[in-house]
């Protein structure tokens, strides 16, 4: 018999009122908008797929296995594979995840009597080994992508350089105010050394730059609400203090004043405008050390060299954010020839100094 207080919503009603909380707590700082609209997203796709009049407590494991079965059979609109091709297999984990979230929380309010993902036997194929396209960066393509950035920042590089989401008309050369070259490499370099989420990097503001004993700290404020405080290395603090005399000091009047990074025009910087901040200075590399990366694939790239250079791996867990060592797996790619060095150096058959 069912409890007297079950709430049997349509799978559309539950949808509704669930997304409406996931985007609430976007403003408590639990949930990144980005990730609440990934729920959201998800959400929908799964209303379409169970049927929007369907009652959520009336879906059994079978029904959930053919919904996430339907979604991994779905085209992919992002790729280029005629007729788009199927869900990738972290497409499909990152649905289920979604829809497991939707379920969990509707047995806490009462929508469902048992939460049917338990019974759900389908799961996407985990990936192994190399990725064909590689998120990290080798070292010596992140060395170029660095280099790059520690030129502009000292040469001050090529006073016409482009406007955010595009690139400046030949032969135009731009004002004084106009000029975003620090910015540029010190956006580059705190991705690709301390590895921020791009969303904790537009946020930052001035004022979350501190010195305590000579040594500058950047406090970054997380997901849920978390912060950390990541010392810089020496060259991207150096970096830092040109930007604010120089660049960030001279915005137009009016102009965002707590945000670090900030367009010529004063605003502060969107998230879309750093991908093409890093290809401006992808151009500035050698061909021969250049690919083409995110701001994500950059975060891998830290975590990836942090780890491969025998750094603690519980100081990576905080320089990244994260409050669990096993995340770390995920952000931290092979090289190539590392386990050959690593063989070479091995501990145990090391000569013996005298004691």
């Amino acid at each position: 018999m069912r409890p007297a207080d079950l709430n049997r919503l349509t799978v559309c009603e539950s949808a509704d009122r669930y997304v409406e909380l996931i985007r609430a707590k976007t403003l408590t700082g639990a949930l990144s908008p980005a990730t609440a609209e990934v729920y959201a997203r998800d959400v929908a796709t799964f209303v379409g797929l169970a049927g929007e009049e369907v009652v959520l407590d009336d879906l059994t494991g079978e029904d959930v296995d053919a919904i996430l079965l339907a979604f991994a059979r779905k085209p992919d609109g992002r790729r280029s594979e005629p007729g788009g091709g199927v869900q990738s297999a972290s497409s499909q984990a990152r649905f289920r995840r979604s829809v497991s979230a939707l379920f969990k929380h509707a047995v806490l309010v009462g929508w469902v009597q048992v939460n049917p993902m338990a019974l759900a036997t389908v799961t996407a194929k985990e990936r192994g080994g190399l990725r064909p396209q590689r998120r990290a960066l080798t070292r010596e393509q992140a060395q170029g992508l660095i280099g790059a950035a520690r030129d502009l920042s000292g040469g001050r590089g090529d006073r016409g350089g482009a406007a955010e989401g595009g690139v400046a008309e030949a032969g135009r050369v731009r004002r004084r105010d106009q000029r975003t070259e620090l910015r540029d490499a010190l956006i580059v370099l705190l991705l690709s050394t301390v590895g921020p989420r791009v969303s904790e990097l537009v946020r930052a503001d001035v004022e979350d730059f501190y010195t305590n004993d000579g040594v500058r700290y950047w406090r970054i404020f997380g997901k849920g609400g978390k912060t950390r405080d990541v010392p810089l290395p020496g060259d991207v603090a150096r970096v830092l203090e040109v930007y604010l005399s120089e660049e960030r000091g001279g915005v137009p009047e009016g102009a965002q004043d707590k945000a670090l990074l900030l367009s010529w025009r004063g605003k502060r910087l969107a998230r879309g405008d750093v991908q093409a901040v890093i290809d401006r200075m992808q151009r500035r590399v050698d061909p021969d050390r250049r690919r083409s990366v995110t701001p994500h694939g950059l975060r891998h790239t830290t975590a990836t060299h942090l780890l491969a250079d025998a750094v603690d791996m519980d100081a990576v867990r905080r320089v990244l954010g994260h409050s669990d060592l096993a995340t770390l797996g995920r952000y931290r790619d092979e090289l190539p020839g590392e386990l050959e060095v690593a063989m070479r150096a091995h501990p145990l058959l090391r000569e013996q100094r005298g004691g």
